[in-house]
């Protein structure tokens, strides 16, 4: 027994990182110009440096495809955390409104800075969607204490995200300097304009922070135990609480900050990777959560980019399309298996 579940495990390690790999050479293939094979060695491996399709792929599709893999993947692990730390399948960024909560503090630090002339770092569009991601996550909190309910909870995370999205796009409407025409497509989700000073900065912070999540691992298996199993075997509880809460919030904003709100990913991906592995031990839901995540993104900013092409439609909305079924699946499942019991 414990045998086929190790092969399982493995398999679905080897399965996941295959298709992460098919995943970003797809991207880097097809787009408004396809791409040979060929000319993706040489871009890579510095062969015919000044041609069209050199240029495409180092400076466009290079940077987008990293930020879709390691965003993704990010957006996923964040997902799991917040699944873990309020006990509710369907918990995630999106769904309990941190995501917006970041989307607006970073909208009004964008639209201030632009019409003053300043320029808004990458680190700084971080820490703005950070303290966004903090401001909903404190809200949640408070009324998760109060609330015996895990779908009560859940509709006060969803009512949350329409207030922050609603003063989003006020902001939004009445900013109609020039310079700031690219706001409207990071509002609604996309990974387009993403630069290699982009990546710079995201790689480092969501690198680190998921070194972190998975030093964590431990204490969150006990925790998955509930709180008192936890206490008993040395976990202190509200530190490991706090700590789960600012690792989700710096991955979330980490998203929201170069690619907008990104709907259902943080829901979806986890559970597709954790019916693959057949557990939920966090020393393999991490790793495993972040490859699932960072493929489900490549697949669909890939589906983004061509299916309407030349046409380009949001992230979120193709994430919605595929992941909100997900989603009324594990609400199915979660409600027939209350029924049984």
């Amino acid at each position: 027994m414990k045998t086929t579940r190790t092969k399982r495990i493995v398999l679905t390690f080897v399965l996941l990182t295959a298709l992460l790999f098919i995943l970003l050479f797809m991207n880097l293939m097809i787009g408004s110009v396809g791409i040979k094979v060929s000319d993706i060695a040489g871009a890579i491996f510095g062969g015919d440096v000044g041609t069209k399709e050199s240029l495409i792929i180092r400076t466009i599709r290079m940077p987008r495809l990293l930020a879709a893999a390691v965003l993704g993947g990010a957006l996923a692990l964040s997902g799991f955390l917040l699944q873990t730390y309020f006990n509710n399948p369907i918990a995630g960024p999106f769904v309990l409104g941190i995501s917006s909560g970041a989307k607006m503090c970073v909208a009004m630090v964008m639209i201030f800075s632009l019409l003053h002339g300043m320029v808004l770092s990458s680190f700084l569009m971080i820490v703005a969607a950070f303290f966004g991601a903090m401001l909903s996550m404190g809200f949640i909190i408070l009324l998760s204490k109060n609330m015996e309910n895990g779908a009560t909870l859940i509709i006060c995370g969803v009512m949350i995200g329409y207030i922050c999205s609603a003063i989003t796009d006020i902001m939004v409407t009445f900013a109609n300097d020039a310079d700031i025409v690219n706001l409207h497509n990071w509002s609604r989700g996309s990974f387009s304009g993403i630069s290699w000073g982009n990546v710079r900065v995201m790689v480092p912070v969501v690198m680190v922070t998921f070194c972190l999540t998975f030093l964590q691992s431990k204490p969150m298996s006990a925790f998955l135990q509930g709180i008192s199993f936890a206490k008993s075997v040395g976990v202190d509880v509200k530190r490991f609480s706090v700590i789960i809460i600012v690792l989700s919030g710096i991955l979330s904003a980490s998203v929201t900050a170069f690619a907008g709100p990104v709907s259902f990913l943080g829901v979806a991906a986890p559970h597709l990777v954790k019916r693959m592995l057949g557990t939920t031990k966090p020393i393999y839901m991490i790793p495993a959560s972040f490859l699932g995540g960072a493929s489900f993104c490549l697949l669909c900013d890939l589906l983004a980019r061509t299916v309407f092409a030349p046409t380009e439609v949001s992230i979120s909305t193709v994430t919605a399309v595929i992941g909100a079924p997900v989603v009324i699946w594990v609400m199915l499942r979660r409600m027939k298996e209350k029924t049984t019991l």
